[in-house]
Formats: structure tokens, C-alpha cells, sequence
């Protein structure tokens, strides 16, 4: 019985190794987004960092204009960081999770 619980918790320790070494990976993804006219560019990590944000000087005239673009690209960004993200980390906790029945259904 010991041996059990032992093999598990190791099997969890593994699981979470594997998740803080996605979470570093996931800094090194980058996420491109753009405004449909290309005038806004947005670049951002897969863990929702930003990197960089390219304005052209036709958006600098109209600030609401300006702000409205901002407030579209960034969450298009950031529900493609978020999704790669979730999926990412999804993967490497189930690949590390030892075979405990009725914990399948967590991590689909």
C-alpha cells in the first residue's frame, strides 16, 4: 500500500515538474495579432506577457479610434495566449498524472 502511494506521489511531483517546464516554454511562445487593416500590431507570450505594440501614426490622430483598436487586438491576443496556455499545461499535467480511476475526466 505504502508503495502505492509512494509511486503516486512521485508520479505527482513528475507532473509538476513537467508543468512549471511548460510554463517556462510558454514564455518563449510568441503570439502575433493584428488589427484587420494592419494599422495596430500586437505581440505577446503564450503565458500573456506582452512584448511589443506596433501603432501606425494614422491611429495616433484619433484616440478613440486608437483605444478602440487597442481594446479589440489585445483580447484577440489574449484569448489565443489563453487557449494555447490552458491546452498546453492541460497536456503536461495529464502526461505526468498518475493512473488514478475517475481522475480521467479532469483533464480532457
Amino acid at each position: 500500500m505504502f508503495g502505492d502511494i509512494m509511486g503516486m506521489m512521485g508520479k505527482l511531483k513528475e507532473a509538476q515538474q513537467k508543468v512549471e517546464a511548460t510554463k517556462k516554454r510558454l514564455d518563449t511562445v510568441l503570439i502575433d495579432e493584428q488589427s484587420n487593416d494592419g494599422l495596430l500590431k500586437v505581440t505577446l507570450t503564450a503565458n500573456r506577457k506582452i512584448k511589443s505594440i506596433t501603432i501606425d501614426d494614422t491611429l495616433l490622430e484619433d484616440k478613440e479610434q486608437l483605444e478602440d483598436y487597442l481594446v479589440l487586438v489585445m483580447n484577440k491576443a489574449i484569448e489565443c495566449a489563453t487557449t494555447i496556455n490552458e491546452n498546453e499545461l492541460a497536456i503536461a499535467a495529464k502526461d505526468g498524472m498518475p493512473n488514478i480511476p475517475g481522475m480521467d475526466g479532469l483533464f480532457k
